[in-house]
């Protein structure tokens, strides 16, 4: 007999759990190596642990000498290639160094003389791809996978709770989710989706019954000066954090990371192009200002 499990614990910063029809007897192994998938991916390619790849890849940076990856690690470099074109550059794995100007905890803005010391350093054009070898050409120039491994992380659960067998569940990693199948009679998972202004709030709930959600918005990190909101959201080419339209956008999608994607994105074109995601193809959700909401999920 099956029966629903749930699973919480912490990887990749953020708040984690997995929901699952199972028997009682498969159910602590399918937590185990799901729990088990993911840190090996989050070692993988954190940049926090000197071993990861993506370590390796910056402490080679202007070394002269390219890093060999994985074949995984070559379709995430892949997907970042497509991201920077997709995105007219906006989406730049690349500008993660600006977190060293950029203390959302400071109540400070970025002096400006160091932040354009580290412009150089940042443009996807800059780097070496042919795979598998990869390299960064400047001293001290990084990439970051953390705009997007998450989300491909969500993917991965799922792929492997379904190889266990799994055929009704939800993965939930720090709000990009990702479904397995609906409850066994058919209903809905209910996906809340986080209020733009008011924390431990729902603006709005969608059913989910199959494929994948994700939500990006201004208020994830921020800081606010003189009133002004300066969110974590940081256009690449200045340094500067962007002045978007849409304060939230959520999308679904068959695939998280294409959820987390086209999210991203769209919040980092609002600051020109409120519309980028009408003819996207996907369902959608999006907040302004004034807390309006429009988009194709919207009844």
């Amino acid at each position: 007999m099956v029966s629903l499990h749930k699973h919480s614990f912490k990887a990749m910063g953020s708040r984690c759990e997995i929901q699952f029809y199972a028997s009682e007897a498969a159910a602590s192994g399918i937590i185990h190596n799901a729990v088990a998938r993911l840190e090996a991916l989050e070692a993988k390619y954190t940049r926090y642990r000197p071993k990861s790849v993506t370590s390796q890849i910056n402490r080679a940076a202007g070394g002269g000498e390219p890093v060999e990856v994985d074949s995984e690690t070559a379709g995430l470099l892949n997907y970042a290639q497509v991201l920077f074109e997709q995105s007219d550059g906006l989406f730049d794995i690349t500008s993660g160094i600006l977190r060293r100007v950029w203390n959302f905890r400071s109540g400070k803005l970025p002096e400006a003389e160091r932040l354009q010391q580290l412009l150089p350093r940042i443009g996807w054009q800059q780097v070496r791809w042919e795979a598998p070898y990869f390299y960064l050409p400047t001293v001290g120039m990084e990439i970051d996978f953390g705009g997007f491994v998450k989300e491909y992380a969500a993917d991965q659960l799922v792929a492997l709770l379904k190889a266990e067998g799994v055929e009704h569940g939800l993965v939930n990693l720090g709000g990009d989710i990702a479904v397995v199948g609906p409850h066994p009679d058919n209903a809905p998972w209910q996906v809340g989706i986080q209020h733009p202004r008011k924390q431990e709030q729902a603006i709005a709930r969608i059913p989910l019954s199959r494929g994948a959600i994700a939500t990006s918005g201004d208020y994830e990190r921020f800081m606010l000066i003189d009133g002004e909101r300066y969110c974590h959201l940081l256009n690449p080419r200045n340094g500067l954090s962007i002045r978007p339209q849409r304060i939230s956008v959520t999308v679904i999608a068959d695939q998280c990371l294409l959820a987390g994607s086209f999210a991203s994105v769209a919040m980092l074109k609002s600051e020109t192009d409120t519309n980028w995601l009408a003819d996207s193809g996907v369902h959608y959700l999006q907040i302004d200002q004034n807390l309006s909401m429009d988009g194709n999920l919207v009844n």
